[in-house]
């Protein structure tokens, strides 16, 4: 038994709600079971109780037992100077107030719902497996399923737009940055994801945004910044790169301090940090107002065309700048963009529609027109149930499996708590 299941219990009144009575037989009427706090304090405020048919109005603490109030030291903190009753499983202590009075107690294990408690114990019982619901999962009907994941979505998003919000504070609303920041996140990926932001912000973006119409000295920007240009090769525009860079470096005082070290090991050729970056290069190039051009795509075809893109000439030829390859034009692949769109461009779109006051309907068209992505997590569901058939189901399905699945809050999860009600 965990206090989690107490506060389901208690919120969502699965328990026999006539002839209540306190320890000390004070008959209880529930007017309102009040409202859950996350945050200090006690667990539920704004109660409204008649205990012996007088009315009270304040808070609520749960506990397994009763001696827990003395264990947790809330006789030593006025915040729960106000509770009016507190529930607990067992009794085990009398409780009393600064004052001396007792705290009236109900004991909930007598009024539970004899279902909701095999429905708890079945959930519990499978907390070693994948998921604690492995084995109910596939009964589950699908729509509680999407209607969940959809709020899961929007959960992730609001996620990631709290550090987008601090990044609005410290530029002032620099939004084109900010963009620029999140999309070097995406191009360096899950290896060199935090090296590439490491890059984009150890120079104004400023600077690069003056550069956009010419692509050397953007790329003499980036490869110069990141120290690949530190690198002794003859070759006449790694040189040019180099002087250019040189250049930049002495004009704006450039200080490539803190930037990580690119990692080019087990990566596929394509994906090399060299290649990532000039596909960068040329997407600004392209787009002199990037960030506005996506904003205001509504469309996953409009996104999708925005991001085509190649490299530089000499980037066909090579994949590093110490060795020539066979030409091959290094285009962003769809699969690629998918990427960029899911994990840089609609948060950034949550967060100028939610700073902004406008509706997110595009966010929702634009994510379940972009196909499922395939992921040890989404195999481990899908394994289960089909549920993933698009970008939105995956990506709710990754905050389901690491927020509540392997934390084990299935009563806070929309399905964990659907099957603890079943039937009850």
């Amino acid at each position: 038994m965990q206090e989690d299941f107490l506060h389901h219990v208690w919120l969502h009144k699965k328990f026999a709600l006539e002839s209540l009575y306190t320890t000390e037989h004070q008959p209880i009427i529930i007017k309102s079971v009040g409202l859950p706090n996350d945050n200090s304090g006690p667990d539920f405020f704004n109660a409204q109780l008649y205990i012996d048919h007088q009315l009270w109005v304040g808070t609520v603490e749960i506990h397994l037992q009763s001696s827990d109030w003395y264990a947790h030291h809330h006789e030593k903190d006025s915040a729960y100077d106000n509770v009016i009753l507190h529930v607990v499983w067992e009794h085990t202590s009398e409780v009393f107030r600064a004052d001396n009075s007792i705290i009236p107690t109900l004991v909930l294990k007598p009024f539970v719902h004899p279902q909701v408690l095999r429905n708890y114990r079945a959930l519990k019982a499978n907390k070693n497996k994948w998921i604690a619901c492995a084995s109910q999962f596939s009964e589950v009907s699908d729509f509680e399923i999407k209607n969940w994941l959809e709020r899961l979505y929007f959960e992730r998003l609001e996620q990631k737009f709290k550090p987008i919000q601090k990044q609005l504070l410290s530029t002032k609303q620099d939004w084109e940055a900010i963009m620029f920041w999140q999309l070097a996140r995406g191009f360096g990926a899950k290896v060199n994801g935090d090296a590439f932001w490491s890059l984009a912000k150890s120079f104004p973006f400023s600077v690069f945004r003056k550069l956009q119409k010419d692509p050397i000295q953007m790329e003499a920007l980036l490869f110069g910044q990141s120290g690949l240009l530190e690198a002794d090769v003859e070759d006449p525009y790694f040189e040019a790169l180099k002087s250019a860079y040189h250049f930049l470096k002495q004009k704006h005082q450039l200080s490539s301090f803190g930037v990580l070290p690119l990692q080019f090991f087990r990566l596929r050729p394509p994906n090399f940090p060299t290649i990532r970056l000039a596909q960068m290069v040329q997407l600004y190039h392209k787009n002199t107002h990037l960030f506005s051009k996506l904003i205001q795509a509504n469309t996953y075809e409009e996104l999708q065309i925005i991001f085509q893109c190649t490299t530089s000439n000499f980037w066909h030829t090579h994949y590093t700048f110490k060795k020539a390859s066979q030409k091959r034009i290094k285009h962003l692949s769809k699969a690629f963009a998918d990427l960029l769109i899911i994990n840089s461009v609609l948060p950034m779109k949550y967060a100028f529609q939610h700073t902004n006051g406008q509706d997110q309907e595009s966010i929702i068209s634009i994510i379940k027109s972009i196909p499922s992505e395939q992921n040890s997590i989404v195999k481990g569901f899908n394994a289960l149930k089909p549920v993933s058939e698009n970008a939105l189901d995956s990506q709710a399905l990754i905050a389901l499996k690491n927020n509540y699945c392997s934390k084990l809050r299935c009563l806070q999860c929309g399905i964990g708590s659907g099957l603890l009600n079943r039937n009850a």
